[in-house]
């Protein structure tokens, strides 16, 4: 049985919550990623993701300035967190019960990764060939 710590990826690219919506956009581009994981401020606070769908909501759908907006503004915080022990269909379960397609993966509230359904759907296509 296949676990998180098996598939997720691990070296996460992060943006501050204070960062403006152009340079989150900027950095997805450079990075060729749809997703930036959102730092913590202090050690007990939560982790957050902003997502392509995130910012289009914000932008488009309601007319919110890119050069104005910080990334705190259209974020999802607190987000779904795993650990790296739990198996990958457990991992699914929840995705497709919440509606998410990825979930940080951390230890102690430290991030350690991030799995997506991507990720998940890569394992299972491998079980196939």
């Amino acid at each position: 049985m296949k676990l998180v710590k098996d598939v997720m990826v691990r070296n996460v690219v992060t943006v501050s919550p204070f960062a403006k919506l152009r340079d989150a956009l900027s950095l997805m581009k450079r990075h060729n990623i749809k997703s930036l994981v959102v730092e913590q401020q202090h050690p007990n606070d939560a982790l957050g993701m902003i997502t392509y769908t995130n910012i289009l909501k914000t932008v488009i759908a309601e007319e919110g300035d890119i050069d104005l907006l910080n990334v705190y503004d259209a974020c999802a915080k607190p987000v779904i967190t795993v650990g790296e022990d739990l198996a990958l269909r457990h991992v699914a379960a929840l995705m497709i019960q919440q509606r998410v397609k990825r979930v940080l993966v951390v230890n102690n509230n430290q991030l350690l990764g991030l799995v997506s359904m991507d990720d998940i759907m890569e394992e299972l296509l491998k079980q196939v060939e």
